[in-house]
């Protein structure tokens, strides 16, 4: 795709232009919504294991796609929300990625892409390496910092969304799985909200009507329903190589 990888964008690999920040909210969306059609694929959820910034591709407008799902590894039905009852006895993955209770236990559910999302989500923000990054962005709220921490790149941050962001990734990167936040009903209604504040400003700023759905989303018509929330599923390919 024609800016490469979220990887290569970040870091800025060519010397390409940093990713704006309103941008950035929607990349969280898209990847999150990606990963939630793996989870809830019927009739086996889907694992990705191996979710970082290289397997994200952009195209020319920042939209993205989830590539090399070659890792990919087939739940059985009615284990995905219950890691303890399955077992992969060898981890597979990306260093820093990696869901730590994963490799060292090798039990293995939808939870354990959550942590890769978190990880992403925080290096979303502040364009860092993924190694200690929890850590520092932790130490960074604690000490009144946060602001330092981002990305500076940007010199508009809308510090207290970028703030709610990081803590929201923080939980996701938690150690345990269980401690982890649920991707339909807590992860994926945030990053929506913010992806919505980003095409608001957007609008405001260029003067233009505020689009009904994301630019570069295709949305289909069918109404996907659970107890908890009500979304509309994206078509397959939108978000998925």
């Amino acid at each position: 795709m024609e800016r490469g990888s979220l990887e290569d964008c970040l870091f800025r690999k060519g010397n390409s232009p940093p990713i704006p920040w309103r941008k950035r909210f929607g990349i969280a969306s898209e990847i999150s919504t990606a990963l939630l059609f793996l989870h809830e694929t019927k009739p086996e959820p889907f694992v990705h294991r191996d979710l970082k910034p290289g397997n994200i591709l952009l195209d020319r407008n920042y939209a993205s796609k989830i590539s090399d799902v070659g890792l990919v590894r087939l739940v059985p039905p009615g284990k995905a929300g219950n890691i303890s009852q399955y077992c992969q006895t060898e981890a597979a993955g990306t260093f820093c990625y990696i869901d730590p209770e994963y490799q060292q236990t090798g039990l293995l559910g939808v939870k354990s892409d959550i942590y890769s999302l978190g990880i992403i989500l925080l290096q979303l923000i502040t364009a860092k390496k993924p190694m200690g990054l929890s850590h520092q962005v932790e130490q960074a709220i604690e000490a009144g910092t946060f602001p330092d921490i981002l990305d500076q790149t940007q010199t508009d941050w809308p510090v207290e969304e970028a703030l709610s962001l990081a803590k929201l990734a923080l939980k996701c990167c938690e150690l345990r799985k269980k401690d982890r936040p649920d991707l339909a009903s807590v992860v994926l209604p945030e990053l929506n909200r913010l992806r919505d504040l980003a095409l608001a400003d957007e609008a405001d700023e260029s003067q233009m009507i505020l689009p009904l759905t994301h630019p570069h989303v295709s949305v289909s018509e069918e109404k996907c329903h659970t107890s908890q929330y009500t979304y509309y599923k994206s078509p397959p390919g939108s978000f998925i190589i």
